[in-house]
């Protein structure tokens, strides 16, 4: 048994952070006082380059990441960042001609992507839900339904199920190049994609209990059950063609470790007893795998691994957030304590090695030689306070929750 006092200085330890040096950084530094928002692109040592992207996806991550916060702490610090992440969202990134939101926008606010990536649509229904959920704003969820509505339409795949990845501005589909991002394969569906579509469904389900939701967040869990798991492995499948062939033979232990908790948090709102046993004892295979073969020694997560062994032993910042819940997650449904303190290892590799204490934020990865990369930047359209926000609110609101059972 973890005694209370520990599991209450572990959740004061992380609230800490979170509150005094993590989101002062994102209501100060990252601000574009210039052109609203916040800005596109910081260097490690917070030097700007404005001809970089704001990106649909950071930017609703913040305003996810404000309104998750405003829920548990409405201060108004918190309410000033939320409307401000609220209007720039709403208003600059929205397509009011064909609906949906554009990928990405210059340092001024003019649209220089206007791609409908499905990826994107989800984040945005995910920041819009939250958003309603800490103000009841019913044109954020009336948005959230819209934006449903759209991406059922027009990106679901009725014969083979589950989502293609991107559509043209009007909705039609992408044709060669169907990639979220440069580094990713040019396949018609990807793991990441239905893991955030999940994610996003969860939150929608959450306030608006429409059985349609409730169908495709089954399809969602099913798929990734029986397709994209691999059974054998536990891990993740990365890449797919329509049919549902694999492309890829990689795979991520932060997708792995994220996923095994995201998939337990959807079966939950279904509320279907069996499905969730189902689900939950698959978590559990997941995270054993992830702790077993990529969890280092140091209470670091590598990034990746292929056919049993590490193939990048770095640890960059957003899989060591989804480890101190995943792993968290795994002890709270196995009562085994090996978990809990691979929890704990992993805040404390965080706090010793990945929060810079000179310019702020977390340093986005910290290679294999242990020191961290400092030519990677501290905000751009990929690195934003949506990870360890979640983490550190997780965290909190976990061990809470067992020492007051």
């Amino acid at each position: 048994m973890i005694k209370p006092a520990e599991l209450e200085a572990f959740s004061a330890q992380v609230s800490e952070h979170l509150f005094g040096h993590y989101l002062p950084f994102w209501c100060g530094p990252a601000l574009d006082q210039k052109n609203g928002g916040w800005m596109a692109w910081l260097s490690n040592d917070l030097k700007p380059d404005r001809s970089q992207p704001k990106g649909l996806i950071v930017n609703s991550r913040i305003l996810w990441t404000f309104s998750a916060v405003h829920r548990v702490r409405p201060e108004p610090v918190y309410f000033e960042m939320t409307e401000r992440a609220f209007d720039f969202v709403m208003n600059k990134f929205w397509d009011a001609e064909h609906g949906g939101a554009f990928w990405r926008l210059d340092d001024q606010g003019k649209v220089i992507d206007d791609s409908k990536k499905t990826y994107g649509q989800a984040f945005y229904i995910y920041a819009l839900t939250e958003f309603h959920r800490a103000f009841g704003s019913w044109a954020a969820l009336a948005r959230a339904k819209e934006l449903f509505e759209l991406i059922e339409s027009h990106a679901h795949d009725a014969p083979f199920g589950g989502y293609i990845e991107v559509c043209n501005r009007d909705w039609s589909e992408a044709g060669a190049d169907a990639r979220l991002s440069d580094k990713d394969m040019n396949e018609k569906k990807s793991m990441n994609n239905h893991l955030h579509v999940l994610e996003a469904y969860t939150n929608l389900f959450r306030v608006w209990p429409e059985p349609r939701v409730a169908t495709r967040l089954r399809e969602l869990i099913e798929i990734f059950l029986t397709r994209i798991l691999d059974a054998r492995t536990k891990h993740l499948h990365h890449f797919f063609n329509e049919q549902w062939d694999i492309r890829s033979d990689t795979y991520t232990f932060g997708h792995d470790i994220e996923a095994s908790w995201l998939l337990c948090e959807a079966a939950k709102e279904m509320g279907d007893a069996n499905l969730l046993e189902r689900v939950r004892a698959v978590s559990l295979q997941m995270a054993e795998a992830v702790f077993n073969e990529g969890f280092g020694a140091d209470g670091g997560l590598c990034y990746e691994g292929r056919d049993g062994r590490i193939v990048d032993a770095g640890r960059e910042c957003w899989p060591q957030a989804e480890a101190l819940v995943g792993f968290l997650n795994a002890f709270e449904l196995s009562g085994d304590k090996a978990f809990f303190a691979a929890a704990l290892q992993a805040w404390k590799f965080i706090d010793e090695n990945l929060v810079d204490h000179v310019h702020g934020e977390w340093f986005w990865r910290i290679n294999p030689d242990g020191r961290p990369d400092k030519k990677l930047p501290k905000v751009s359209e990929w690195k934003g306070p949506y990870h360890a926000t979640r983490a550190s609110l997780e965290t909190m609101r976990r061990l809470n929750q067992v020492v007051g059972s």
